[in-house]
């Protein structure tokens, strides 16, 4: 089964809605220039109050260590996607920290394998490019510039303008560890539509979970 990670929780309202849906993951953006950005006093409010077996993520664009690491003990954060120009020894360092790291990739036409084999991290996050903004645009891109990754051994999440009517083709094909979704679920920027994550949540279960056979 392909987990799914909703990306941009701003409220608890939301947050609750999408562990009740099945999210594997919530994402909280701690990157001030967002227009998803939460302060970490808001998201610890809301961490404290999800279930025990869904993981909060801090998203993070060019972060300090200093300041990735206040934030990792005040909101309690089990992993960081880092969604910046983080190289990989940025990402060794902060090991330290004992959290799950996510390193997300921006896909353009001249993305190559490559780009992702110096880092060890526990997944890679794959979204669209855009030289204006770090994620959160609501568009994709061409996923089969992915298939060349040779790193099967590290999980791979699909990112980049998702929605429901887009989800299916790129999950058959790719079979990611899990998927991303932020903008293609919302109502207004920072705020979910709770039906389209339903509707998203359930296709991505109905796809890429166990069939039941029908007896005849």
């Amino acid at each position: 089964m392909v987990r799914i990670k909703v990306c941009g929780i701003t409220n608890e309202k939301d947050a609750l809605k999408a562990a009740s849906l099945g999210a594997w993951a919530l994402g909280f953006i701690f990157y001030k220039k967002s227009p998803r950005f939460i302060s970490p006093y808001k998201a610890k409010k809301i961490i404290e109050l999800l279930p025990p077996f869904v993981t909060p993520v801090g998203v993070f664009v060019n972060h300090n260590l200093g300041a990735m690491r206040d934030i990792i003990g005040h909101c309690a954060l089990r992993a960081v996607q880092l969604h910046g120009d983080e190289d990989h020894h940025f990402c060794h360092r902060l090991r330290r920290y004992q959290v799950k790291i996510i390193k997300a990739f921006r896909v353009g036409s001249d993305f190559t394998p490559a780009t992702v084999e110096p880092y060890k991290v526990d997944a890679y996050l794959f979204d669209s490019l855009n030289k204006d903004a770090y994620g959160g645009t609501g568009v994709s891109f061409d996923w089969t510039l992915l298939k060349e990754i040779k790193s099967t051994n590290v999980p791979i999440i699909l990112s980049g303008g998702l929605n429901s009517q887009n989800v299916i083709e790129p999950v058959n094909d790719l079979k990611p560890y899990a998927v991303d979704v932020n903008s293609g679920v919302e109502e207004t920027t920072g705020k979910k539509d709770h039906a389209k994550m339903k509707v998203f949540i359930d296709i991505v279960n109905y796809i890429t979970g166990p069939k039941v056979k029908e007896h005849l």
